[in-house]
């Protein structure tokens, strides 16, 4: 187990992981926005993230009937879906430029308030680790 582990910690660079996979993938739908058929893609992870977070310890499972114990925190990551169920132009691409812009910045200032959180983090293991120096 890693000295500093914690679910906090693990959820925070989990967080950050998907948001720069989300980043990624905004930035790949606005380059095939004149794409024809071309569908775009979605980042799922939060809710993952949320039943992770609120799951109860996981139960053992002795048959194959039992209820699945859910996705421990470890293992949650993000997914990339595309939308195959909506056009937004005669041509089957689905791309919404002002929507998508719209992610980009509020992504990017998403992922610079975790780069911040977890930078504070760092800075206060290190003035531990350093006896308040």
């Amino acid at each position: 187990m890693e000295l500093f582990a914690s679910p906090v910690h693990t959820a925070l660079l989990k967080t950050l992981d998907a948001a720069a996979l989300r980043q990624r993938v905004i930035a790949d739908n606005l380059a095939n926005v004149d794409t024809p058929g071309f569908k775009k893609g979605v980042v799922r992870f939060e809710e993952e993230l949320k039943r992770a977070l609120n799951a109860p310890l996981p139960l053992r499972t002795t048959d194959p009937r039992h209820f699945p114990s859910p996705v421990p925190l470890e293992k949650v990551s993000p997914r990339v879906e595309r939308d195959y169920f909506t056009s937004m132009r005669a041509d089957g691409n689905n791309v919404d430029v002002d929507e998508q812009m719209v992610n980009l910045v509020v992504n990017a200032l998403f992922y610079h308030a975790l780069t911040q959180i977890v930078a504070g983090r760092y800075a206060s293991w290190h003035y531990v680790i350093n006896g308040g120096r």
